[in-house]
């Protein structure tokens, strides 16, 4: 068998068969424990690796999906009946994941017109047929609800799509459902330590905690948890999730995807549910960097409900796969976050590996770079920021929801919350719900001296210095640290390092990528650089893909020693 490395040569067809057949001999523990009490385990007979059934679409990319549908081997109608199988079978089953906290109704109708127009006018777009799962704080005007994982919208369906949804559709992809994630993106509680926790499963029903496909009792990160969960799981083709600092990035990472944090502005966040607008994004998360950038270029464009698109004018691109180029790394110049290292030697070890692999495709490694000691790890500018927009922006979000929105302002949650307890306040609290309604307007001092500081701290002294001094591409990090074990009460999400903040307070792109494996747990590597760069980080981070082939699918085993 070849070195997952040494994998160029090969067709998309055979790379799939190979990372099948790496999984499978890799898993050496089976779920047998990991049923429901007294419930089916969901595993078929000749399962393949850790008892979940082989599954003909795994792995399987874009432009294979594709492929397909041209030769007929696929339609549109039989990729969406194999993804719904696949959830059925592994999301409340079998590994219990988790992931998925509906799919469409309308899935199938959906995916007949989708075969109907192939058939008479051709692909609509670069995703026609593409089934895709958006993270639960996405709006989408469909049989579908957005309610960021809380009881407090349930029930609440969008009058209008998001921006990301409709470019989405425009686009052709198939918006197959919506994924579990920490509830309000984990703007809830400093206590929060489950990602994937919702008070929309809490109560019985389609939420419960997500969990890691590579070691079903590891955190998949957050908040995006179920979309991170998903793609790696091969539940779609890929999967869209949301990052106001680590939360695309994060999950990544720690399931071995590519995962895009664009820059404020590339995509509109009118019809999502927010944080902050100063630091809130979406973004792709897939199993490729082709996938990835693919899906990018789908959502971008001025939009009025999000003023900061309004900056992205002549700076986005609709195609971003003229990036792709596996000599990127030849004369690139990189800076090293080494600051944000130095938590795990193993971790450590990886990168190393990493930096070592960039070198010998011709890249120039600065190291180390510093940034301002305040950006590592969060600080109090930043929590000031999103204490004051989150109750702005939710405020907004929730009027947006017309007269018959579940609940209407920041101060009616708070009330929902306390009212059910046993719902949403069984394990954490709301302390930053209640901080953020203590808040004044947008116009308080305390919060323009924050978001000025913010900035100052992380461009004008942080990436924008440090680039300008060394005359860098990009700046090189460890996305995050080894997958935690799964612990309600624990919200560390595991060592390692993450250098997730200089780019978020800054509003600018961070990009992760495969780096390794320690104990079959996947690690990720970052890329971030100056605003509207989203092409350059491709460029790069095409190359290291390419030179190193990280991507291996998952084992779901049910736990890993490290």
């Amino acid at each position: 068998m070849p070195h997952i490395s040494d994998m160029s040569h090969m067709s998309e067809m055979d790379r799939r068969t190979f990372l099948r057949a790496g999984a499978a001999a890799g898993a050496f523990v089976t779920l047998g424990g990991c049923a429901a009490p007294g419930g089916d385990s969901g595993l078929a007979a000749g399962a393949g690796a850790g008892g979940v059934p082989d599954f003909v679409l795994d792995e399987i990319t874009i432009d294979e999906v594709h492929e397909g549908m041209r030769t007929g081997e696929y339609t549109c109608r039989s990729i969406t009946e194999m993804y719904l199988e696949r959830i059925e079978a592994l999301n409340r089953r079998g590994p219990r994941l988790f992931a998925v906290l509906e799919v469409n109704p309308d899935a199938l109708e959906i995916a007949d017109e989708l075969d109907r127009e192939f058939q008479t006018s051709g692909p609509r777009g670069p995703l026609h047929g593409i089934p895709v799962l958006l993270k639960d704080n996405i709006d989408t005007a469909d049989g579908m609800t957005t309610t960021a994982g809380s009881t407090a919208l349930r029930g609440s369906i969008a009058p209008r799509d998001s921006f990301v949804a409709a470019g989405l559709r425009r686009a052709g992809a198939l918006l197959l459902g919506k994924a579990n994630m920490s509830e309000w993106a984990g703007w809830k509680s400093f206590e929060f330590g489950a990602s994937g926790w919702s008070g929309r499963g809490w109560d019985g029903g389609r939420g419960g905690f997500c969990s890691n496909p590579y070691a079903l009792d590891r955190t998949p990160g957050g908040s995006s948890s179920g979309s991170g969960a998903s793609a790696a799981a091969n539940l779609a083709v890929a999967a869209i999730g949301s990052e106001t600092d680590g939360s695309i990035v994060g999950p990544s990472s720690r399931n071995c995807l590519v995962g895009i944090k664009p820059t404020i502005g590339l995509h509109s966040r009118g019809g999502v549910i927010p944080i902050a607008h100063s630091q809130d994004s979406t973004g792709p998360m897939a199993r490729t960097v082709r996938d990835a950038a693919i899906m990018l270029g789908t959502m971008v464009g001025v939009d009025p409900r999000d003023p900061l698109t309004a900056a992205s004018a002549g700076n986005f691109q609709t195609d971003y796969t003229g990036a792709l180029d596996p000599g990127g790394l030849s004369g690139a110049r990189l800076g090293v976050l080494r600051e944000y290292a130095g938590f795990d030697s193993r971790v450590d070890a990886l990168f190393e590996e990493a930096l070592d692999a960039m070198r010998a495709e011709g890249a120039t490694v600065v190291d180390p770079v510093a940034l301002p000691e305040e950006l590592r790890f969060g600080n109090e500018y930043e929590m000031e920021v999103l204490y004051h927009e989150f109750k702005a922006d939710l405020n907004a979000y929730l009027a947006s929801l017309g007269p018959g929105a579940p609940i209407k302002s920041l101060a009616e949650l708070i009330e929902y919350n306390e009212a059910n307890h046993d719902l949403e306040l069984a394990l954490y609290g709301q302390e930053l719900h209640v901080r953020s309604q203590e808040r004044g307007p947008l116009t308080d001092q305390r919060y323009l001296d924050a978001l000025a500081a913010s900035h100052r701290l992380s461009r004008d002294e942080g990436i924008d210095r440090a680039m300008d001094e060394h005359r860098l591409d990009a700046l090189v990090g460890i996305t995050a640290g080894i997958p935690a074990l799964q612990d309600p009460l624990d919200a560390s999400g595991g060592g390692g390092g993450g250098c997730s903040t200089p780019p978020a307070m800054a509003a600018y792109p961070n990009m992760s990528v495969p780096m390794g494996f320690i104990g079959g747990l996947p690690i990720g590597m970052s890329l971030c650089g100056r605003a509207w760069s989203e092409a350059t980080l491709v460029r790069l981070a095409y190359a290291f893909e390419q030179a190193t082939n990280h991507r291996r699918p998952p084992t779901f085993q049910a736990s890993v020693q490290v």
